[in-house]
């Protein structure tokens, strides 16, 4: 069947858009142009907007086995959808943990029977991310893992570190952290700065993260591994990652919307909806993060959506989990907060939700080019709407930007050439 999606306009290198139509044929792109005569080929109105390549979010949890209380393998991916992600990367963080090649084969039958976008699942780097234990890489890169993480742990041993990126690197394979050193949380709920003090909340200092990055960039150029660290917040973090770069390291890096849009003075109360790992920082962190995004020293965003349920996050601060929820929000909140404030333009934003994640890690997704995926998302950059929780395709509302008012959504979002999501209006 072949399929021509009609009445968009691409966005070229300089910024400009240009109408342009899409033939889609057995889930590839096939043929990009001005006017495609197919006479048997299905229509597809666009209505005008601007076609994107579907978006890539590769640090994302989705709960599923042991968590489906918060999320699951299908709402989550049907809330990816609406968001415009067409492929997203699974943590490792479930019951069990995908340190086995019995388990990754159990969460790929059920991504195969449920899941309504392409989802690659990560592997743990230790087994049930204890971090004692090396897990047995290479079979399961041979099953099918995306690249290695212990997710919301950080790696504590420096010789267990070492291990696990020379195995990597044997295996071509990158190993993905969260950077936090456990001896400096001291029970921390957020970050240790004024509004911590004032809230009267126990703090989490910005040298828990940057001091493990150090180490582990270190790590990475002795075992010549390809290391990536997982949502940056603070802004010795990036000082850190940016002299990597510049010495030549392999090391790359991702920032969360959450932590580009506000910062510690957004929380007036004890209210776990801002509560995530790592914590809203002071506010030259959230510019160093701004910095270090246009600079290229941050490669890309990610979402680290992170779904719980409503009675775990109404305990307040010290006794709900961390994370919030991202991918129904992501695009408008950034398009809303920079790109129309001339901050960042459209162009570099979707660079930093398709092809820059995807070439980073090496996946042939994110581009509109002949010969890939049919992943296409369809965006309308001037309605305006509130952000209302409790229209969100995820189990989790977990958010602190309900009722923000924003410019721009994705309207539709095709997945190997079929729609998986549509906007419907009224």
């Amino acid at each position: 069947m072949k399929k021509i999606l009609t009445n968009v306009k691409r966005i070229l290198d300089n910024g400009d858009t240009l109408p342009c139509e899409i033939l889609i044929q057995d889930e590839k792109i096939a043929a990009i142009g001005n006017k495609l005569h197919e006479p048997e080929a299905e229509i597809i109105d666009g209505k005008g907007h601007i076609v994107s390549p579907g978006f890539v979010d590769v640090h994302v949890h989705l709960r599923e086995p042991g968590g489906e209380a918060k999320e699951t393998i299908a709402t989550g991916t049907k809330a990816a959808a609406k968001g415009g992600y067409t492929t997203v990367c699974a943590m490792p963080n479930t019951q069990p943990t995908p340190d086995s090649v019995e388990v990754l084969d159990s969460i790929q039958q059920k991504i195969k029977e449920t899941a309504s976008i392409r989802v690659l699942p990560y592997g743990s780097i230790t087994e049930r991310l204890i971090g004692d234990k090396l897990t047995d890489m290479k079979s399961l890169k041979e099953a099918g893992a995306f690249a290695f993480t212990d997710d919301g742990v950080g790696i504590q041993s420096s010789d267990m570190m070492l291990q696990a990126m020379k195995r990597a690197a044997e295996i071509d394979m990158p190993v993905v952290a969260h950077c936090e050193d456990n001896t400096l949380i001291h029970g921390g709920v957020m970050h240790d700065g004024e509004v911590s003090q004032k809230l009267g909340l126990p703090g989490i200092p910005s040298v828990c993260e940057s001091v493990q990055i150090a180490r582990d960039v270190l790590l990475a150029e002795a075992a010549g591994c390809h290391y990536h660290v997982c949502h940056v917040s603070t802004k010795e973090s990036v000082r850190v990652i940016r002299d990597a770069k510049k010495a030549g390291i392999r090391v790359t890096a991702e920032v969360t919307p959450h932590h580009l849009l506000i910062n510690e003075n957004a929380i007036n109360e004890n209210d776990a909806n801002y509560k995530m790992n790592p914590p809203l920082r002071a506010t030259d962190d959230q510019q160093a993060l701004i910095d270090g995004l246009l600079d290229g020293t941050i490669d890309f965003i990610a979402t680290d959506h992170a779904p719980h349920t409503h009675e775990e996050k109404a305990h307040g601060m010290e006794e709900a989990p961390f994370g919030i929820v991202g991918f129904e929000t992501a695009f408008s909140l950034l398009h809303t907060h920079f790109v129309e404030k001339n901050i960042f333009t459209l162009k570099q934003l979707i660079d930093w939700l398709t092809v820059k994640p995807a070439s980073t890690f090496g996946l042939p997704f994110g581009a509109i080019e002949i010969g890939q995926s049919a992943d296409l998302t369809l965006l309308d950059t001037e309605t305006i709407y509130s952000i209302d929780k409790d229209s969100f395709l995820s189990k989790g509302k977990n958010t602190p930007f309900h009722q923000w008012q924003v410019t721009g959504k994705p309207v539709a979002t095709i997945y190997k050439g079929e729609t998986v999501y549509q906007e419907v209006t009224q």
